[in-house]
């Protein structure tokens, strides 16, 4: 069996919470995780909607991860 190892070179993640200080909150630790993997973010997109439901707003964030070069 052999085992290959290669370096993540993009990665895309995708953030949800009701406030802003949550989704803060969870890509600053994110990030912090893609650090190890030599991964910084390149570019964010992020927007609010308002939940049908509950008629909350929610807002949502698009992290993208790019290889340290």
């Amino acid at each position: 069996m052999a085992l290959q190892l290669e370096r993540i070179k993009d990665k895309i993640e995708c953030f949800e919470a009701t406030s802003l200080k949550v989704l803060e909150e969870k890509m600053n630790e994110q990030t912090e995780n893609n650090k190890a993997l030599l991964l910084e973010v390149h570019s964010v997109q992020h927007q609010v909607y308002i939940h049908p439901q509950t008629s909350q707003p929610v807002f949502t964030a698009v992290v993208h991860f790019k290889a340290k070069k």
